[in-house]
């Protein structure tokens, strides 16, 4: 058994703050534009609209703090994978 620390995964530490922002803001797609996906937070932001870009907000915010950090960081920050 090792008893060094994990190493972190680069991009995790933005899970949390992006899962929490999609659950509170996400209609306006402000986590979009914090993990750098701008035509994706600005067609969210034209969903909002029409009333349903919050519900992708809180389905992407639940998404993205149920998935492990480097589960998150492979698909969101490297793999720039912009819906769900």
């Amino acid at each position: 058994m090792s008893t060094e620390p994990a190493t972190p995964v680069p991009g995790a530490d933005k899970k949390v703050v992006a899962g929490i922002l999609a659950i509170l803001l996400g209609g306006f797609g402000v986590h979009k534009f914090y993990l750098g996906y701008t035509k994706e937070g600005v067609i969210q932001l034209l969903l909002s609209l029409v009333c349903i870009g919050g519900i992708i907000g809180i389905i992407e915010g639940i998404i993205y703090l149920t998935k492990s950090d480097a589960e998150f960081a492979a698909t969101y920050v490297t793999g720039r994978k912009g819906w769900f």
